[in-house]
């Protein structure tokens, strides 16, 4: 009998977190879903103890590091069931996650996907990610992050769901595709949540559906050079790929102020060459991707999403301001 939702996870050399993530699944209330682990030729040995340890999770061994677009696509096709949950192996997921996340997908056929409580694995009083927002400036952005979880605990709807932990629905990646495969990583869940939402689907913020997450546990820090340049050339394939030209042309201003002031910042932190290297990569190779085709049935959609990217480059910029007044104050305070 088939099962409700496969659990996909990708793994490259998780030995410090897998069986965290591995036993918190094992405890779920909610059982009708199965578990698939797609392994990028770990060299840590986390494959060997998922396969020791979990033997009711299927494993799949890849021969080289294929990334996360591709490794989820693996988990996809295997699937067999309506709905698809990814999910990073630096996570603990709390008892009812599986539960809420069914629950809250089967409430509307439009919903696409349904993103997460993602709570801060080191400080759990403090948000990781309530679905992921994109401004006009050509920011991507964390719902909620650093702010208490208190704060985030009714259902919304969001611009993406965050691929880190969050159930999708399975027949609707026949319609608009699954994750882009040029993305390798970073990125790639606001490109595919876009592509729903052009097509008039929803994505949704579960507040019941808990868990938490370390984060940047694969790339090994928050900034380097590997993610700050594939970052800069994905953000160029994900407005190359979903702005029709008239609309990247009416947000040409905003976009290229939000590069230049990235471009500073990252000169700043000592990563200006990658930046740049990455932006370059992105013009130069961005007709290698699947540009979505522009309909007109899908206008209303485009402006609504228009709308939406100008609403949360304010609440973006308002939160920035927040954050650096704490700052300040934590600062004159100590």
């Amino acid at each position: 009998m088939n099962k409700t939702a496969t659990v996909v996870i990708p793994n490259y050399n998780g030995i410090k977190y897998i069986e965290t993530c591995m036993d918190a699944l094992s405890k779920q209330n909610y059982r009708d879903f199965e578990t698939i682990v797609i392994d990028n030729a770990s060299q840590d040995g986390s494959d060997k103890t998922i396969e020791e340890k979990y033997p009711w999770a299927e494993l799949v061994r890849n021969d080289e590091n294929t990334g996360f677009s591709r490794a989820v696509n693996q988990g996809i096709e295997l699937a067999k069931t309506d709905y698809v949950i990814l999910l990073n192996n630096d996570t603990e997921v709390h008892p009812d996650f599986v539960g809420e996340l069914v629950k809250a997908i089967e409430e509307d056929d439009r919903i696409f996907s349904v993103s997460s409580k993602m709570v801060s694995f080191r400080e759990r009083d403090l948000i990781d990610d309530a679905g992921d927002m994109y401004t006009l400036l050509g920011w991507s952005a964390q719902r909620g992050v650093a702010q208490s979880i208190e704060k985030y605990n009714k259902k919304k709807n969001v611009f993406t769901a965050c691929a880190g932990a969050a159930i999708y629905r399975k027949k609707i990646f026949d319609e608009i595709g699954v994750f882009d495969i040029k993305h390798f990583a970073y990125l790639e869940d606001i490109d595919v949540g876009y592509r729903a939402r052009i097509r008039g689907y929803r994505n949704v913020f579960c507040p019941t559906a808990v868990v938490w997450h370390i984060g940047s546990a694969t790339s090994g820090s928050r900034y380097n050079d590997f993610k700050v340049s594939i970052s800069a050339r994905n953000n160029i394939y994900l407005i190359y790929k979903n702005m029709p030209l008239f609309q990247i042309i009416w947000n040409i201003f905003p976009l290229a102020l939000g590069t230049f002031v990235k471009y500073l910042t990252f000169v700043k932190w000592g990563f200006g060459d990658s930046y740049k290297r990455g932006l370059k990569e992105g013009l130069r190779t961005r007709k290698e991707c699947k540009k979505v085709r522009f309909e007109w049935k899908n206008l209303g959609h485009y402006f609504r999403i228009q709308l939406e990217l100008t609403a949360y480059t304010f609440i973006y910029v308002a939160d920035y301001f927040r954050r650096a007044a704490v700052k300040r104050r934590l600062k004159h305070e100590s």
